[in-house]
């Protein structure tokens, strides 16, 4: 298998689909939020990368869940290995793309995960701590459980912080027998893009998702019924549009702290892929400003 990760806005999609027009491929998304249906400009689904020469790739692991739902890594590595297999029986190759380091690692080395049920009243007793506190909490049951499971990338909510301890705390009370799926073997390609260039691609791009219509996206998820709380869940764009719309921050406030905190995901992004390599993972870096005909040629010339 190939794998194409990279931090956001470093434009490891398009990449990935011609890899796979190529080659005969289709592509296994590993982004956390782009799971959800209708929550797509402030995903960065970007469909439109999927068709090349006008020819639609076929990609998997978009719009599976409706939002509002709590999709989780246990799940994900489920739903990798059916399609996983489905495209292998096929004869087709697949490209494993995205920017999700946990999920990415996840199936590379198949974890061993068990299902974890809502904990109603450890969530009761969490109610009303502060993201510090909670975090510092997380942290304490990690070492107990020897656990590096949890993406820090995922902890930037109170609501999530909980849930991650639910996880710790379950896997702490009930060791019990794991799921087994089988580790892949994959070249592993990364999107290199210069840190000055990735912010200015950030912003850029938070910009045109604003004009294309992402206030009205959230806008719409809120009409739904979905509510507020569930979206903040999802972090970035969903978590300050939010607090935008429900009159909890300006807009100048939410243009500002979520360009802060798209840079800050990049980054933790990137130090999740170093860690990567620290743990054992070999991983190609491809300059990102190169063409496209270059990056395919380096990455089948590592392929092959």
């Amino acid at each position: 298998m190939i794998t194409i990760l990279g931090p956001t806005a470093s434009g490891k999609t398009p990449v990935a689909a011609r890899l796979a027009s190529e080659i005969g491929g289709e592509v296994i998304s590993a982004d956390s939020r782009q799971v959800y249906r209708r929550m797509d400009i402030g995903t960065g689904k970007d469909l439109a990368d999927y068709v090349v020469d006008g020819h639609q790739i076929p990609y998997h692991l978009i719009d599976i869940r409706e939002p509002g739902t709590k999709y989780n890594l246990f799940e994900y590595q489920q739903d990798f290995y059916d399609v996983y297999q489905d495209i292998r029986q096929r004869g087709k190759e697949p490209v494993l793309c995205g920017g999700t380091g946990l999920y990415i690692e996840a199936v590379l080395k198949g974890y061993k995960l068990s299902p974890v049920p809502q904990n109603q009243q450890l969530r009761d007793s969490l109610e009303g701590k502060s993201l510090a506190e909670l975090t510092q909490l997380l942290t304490e049951l990690k070492a107990r459980n020897g656990s590096n499971m949890h993406n820090t990338t995922d902890v930037d909510s109170c609501q999530r912080a909980i849930r991650a301890i639910e996880i710790e705390t379950y896997n702490l009370e009930h060791p019990t027998p794991r799921r087994e799926l089988p580790a892949l073997d994959s070249v592993i390609i990364g999107i290199d893009i210069d840190r000055d260039l990735r912010r200015e691609k950030i912003t850029r791009r938070l910009r045109k998702r604003l004009e294309e219509g992402m206030v009205n996206e959230v806008q719409a998820l809120l009409d739904e019924g979905i509510p507020a709380e569930d979206l903040i869940y999802y972090g970035l764009e969903y978590k300050f549009l939010t607090e935008y719309l429900t009159n909890q921050i300006t807009y100048d406030e939410m243009f500002t702290r979520l360009e802060i905190a798209i840079h800050q995901f990049a980054k933790r992004q990137m130090t999740w892929f170093r860690g990567m390599e620290r743990r054992g993972f070999v991983i190609h870096w491809i300059d990102a400003t190169l063409p496209m005909e270059e990056k395919i040629e380096k990455i089948n010339e590592l392929w092959q």
